[in-house]
C-alpha cells in the first residue's frame, strides 16, 4: 500500500518505517529542511533502540522516502496520517493548529487536481475527542465529499518510549476509528500483518477511537500516581513499598504493571493527555477530581527528592555538588519532555547546589533546555567527583549494578537519594551507605561505618 505521513516526530517517524518494514510504500513529510536531508542519510533525529536498523534497510530498499513537499505525498499516497504536534495550551486543551492547518492544504491539493483519487486521511496524533469531525468539516468546507473523495479516520497510537519499534510491529490491539466500511476494509488490510499473532484489530467509531487513547494513558497515569500515594504512606508508617507492590501486584484484577513508585511520570503523553481529557471534561461542565488529583499528586511527587535533599543539608545546598545520574524521563529515549530530572535539578540549582550530571542519550537534548546552569560528564563515575550526594532520576540498566567501592571513593560522603528504588536496602547497609528512596524505610549506616567512611574520604 502507498502510505504518507505527515510530521516526523516521534510518533510520525515510528509508523512511517514500521510501516515500510512490512512492505508498505512509505513517504514522510515534514517541514524541516535540515530534518528531512538529515533523514534521507540515514540520521535519525530521535534514540529509539531498533528504529536505525529498520531506517537505514528501507531506504536502502526504496520503500521510504522523505520529501519537504507535501503534494509530492498525496498526489502518491491512498492513505494519509496525520502525525502531528499537538501541544498543550495555557488551559490544558490540545492545540489542533497544526492538524487543521495541514488538513486545509491536503483539500487544497486535492480540489486543485481534478484526478486526484480517494484518500483516507488518518489522525495518529493524540486529539480531543471530536477531533475526526473537525477534520471533515475542513475538507468538506473545500469542496470535497465525505465517502467518495475523502474519509476520515481515527487511528490512536499507544507506543511506549524505548521499546516504540516492538510495540508497533507486535501491538496488543489496533484501534481504528471509523463510521466508513471503504476506510476500515483498507485499515484493516493494512494493519493485518502486524496482528497474525491473533491480536484484535477493533473497528469503533471516531469518537470512541479518540476517547480510547485518553482514557488509556490517564488510567496508566492513575496507577503510578497512586502507588506514588501510598509510597508516601508507607514513609510514614515505616512500610515497604516494595512489598506492597508484589503484595497488590498478584491479584489479576489489578495487574503488576505501572506499580513502581519514584519521583512521577514525565514525557511527552501522560501529562498532556491527562490535562487534555481533564480540560475536555471541565468543557462539558464534568468535574473529573480523580485527574486533577492525578495532576496534582504528580506535580508534588517531582519536586519531592530535591526538597529531601536540601533538607539533608539544613535547607540549603550552598557550597554542595550534587551528582545526578539520569536526564531523560524514561530510559531507552532521549526524550527530556516533561522529565522529572529537568524538575528536580531546577529545585537543586535554586537551593544553591552545583550539578553535574550525566544521561546516556539524553545530554544534547537536556543541553537545549537547561543549557549551561549544569556541567555535564562523559559517564557516570565522572559525575560523582567531588560530589557530595548521588541523586538518581532515571532507571537506565547501567545504573542498576555499579560499582559501590568506587562509588564511595569519589562521593565526599556515601550518600545517596534514588528516586527509582534501584537498589536494595541490605546492599546499601553492606556498604555502609546512608540511602533514601520512595517508599521505603531510610537506610543509615551504623557508627561504625560512619566512622569508616569518614576515614576512608580523608584519605582519598
Amino acid at each position: 500500500m502507498k502510505v504518507g505521513i505527515i510530521g516526523t516526530g516521534y510518533v510520525g517517524l515510528v509508523t512511517g518505517t514500521c510501516f515500510a518494514e512490512m512492505g508498505n510504500e512509505v513517504v514522510c513529510v515534514d517541514v524541516d529542511e535540515d530534518k528531512v536531508e538529515g533523514l534521507r542519510n540515514g540520521k535519525l533525529p530521535i534514540f529509539e533502540p531498533g528504529l536505525e536498523v529498520y531506517l537505514h534497510r528501507n531506504l536502502r530498499e526504496d520503500r521510504l522516502s522523505f520529501t519537504t513537499s507535501l503534494a509530492d505525498a498525496v498526489s502518491a499516497c491512498d492513505l494519509l496520517f496525520l502525525a502531528l504536534p499537538t501541544p498543550p495550551g495555557a488551559d490544558g486543551s490540545a492545540d489542533l493548529s497544526f492538524v487543521l492547518g495541514v488538513t486545509k492544504d491536503i483539500a487544497d491539493l486535492l480540489t486543485s487536481d481534478p484526478a486526484s483519487s480517494y484518500k483516507v486521511v488518518v489522525n495518529k496524533s493524540t486529539v480531543p475527542v471530536g477531533t475526526a469531525e473537525r477534520v471533515a468539516r475542513v475538507l468538506v468546507a473545500e469542496g470535497l465529499k465525505a465517502g467518495e473523495d475523502f474519509d476520515v479516520v481515527s487511528n490512536p497510537e499507544f507506543l511506549r518510549e524505548g521499546v516504540a519499534v516492538d510495540d508497533f510491529m507486535k501491538p496488543e490491539r489496533v484501534i481504528v476509528g471509523t463510521s466508513s466500511e471503504r476506510a476500515a476494509k483498507l485499515m484493516r488490510r493494512l494493519y493485518e500483518p502486524f496482528v497474525r499473532q491473533g491480536n484484535p484489530i477493533l473497528v469503533m467509531d471516531e469518537r470512541s477511537s479518540e476517547m480510547t487513547k485518553y482514557a488509556a494513558n490517564a488510567f496508566l497515569a492513575t496507577k503510578i500516581t497512586f502507588m506514588n500515594e501510598i509510597a508516601n504512606v508507607c514513609e510514614l508508617v515505616g512500610a515497604n513499598v516494595d512489598e506492597i507492590r508484589r503484595g497488590i501486584g498478584l491479584d489479576s484484577r489489578i495487574g503488576n504493571k505501572f506499580l513502581y513508585a519514584g519521583i512521577g511520570f514525565g514525557g511527552s503523553c501522560f501529562p498532556k493527555d491527562v490535562q487534555a481529557l481533564e480540560r475536555t471534561a471541565s468543557e462539558h461542565s464534568y468535574d473529573f477530581q480523580i485527574l486533577q488529583a492525578v495532576l496534582d499528586v504528580n506535580d508534588k511527587q517531582r519536586s519531592k527528592l530535591a526538597e529531601q535533599v536540601i533538607a539533608h543539608f539544613g535547607g540549603s545546598l550552598s557550597g554542595k555538588t550534587v551528582a545526578v545520574w539520569g536526564l531523560a524521563f524514561k530510559p531507552n529515549t532521549d526524550d527530556v519532555r516533561e522529565a522529572p530530572a529537568h524538575i528536580i535539578i531546577r529545585r537543586l540549582l535554586e537551593g544553591g547546589a552545583v550539578v553535574r550530571a550525566f544521561d546516556p542519550e539524553a545530554i544534547e537534548t537536556t543541553r537545549r533546555v537547561l543549557g549551561d546552569t549544569i556541567t555535564y560528564c562523559t559517564d557516570d563515575y565522572s559525575a560523582l567527583e567531588g560530589a557530595d550526594v548521588l541523586v538518581i532520576c532515571t532507571e537506565w540498566h547501567e545504573f542498576r549494578r555499579p560499582d559501590f567501592k568506587r562509588i564511595r571513593g569519589l562521593l565526599r560522603q556515601p550518600l545517596i537519594f534514588d528516586g527509582r528504588n534501584l537498589y536494595a536496602e541490605e546492599t546499601m547497609r553492606e556498604y555502609g551507605f546512608e540511602y533514601y528512596s520512595i517508599g521505603r524505610p531510610p537506610v543509615r549506616p551504623s557508627e561504625t561505618a560512619k566512622t569508616e567512611v569518614t576515614t576512608h574520604n580523608g584519605m582519598s
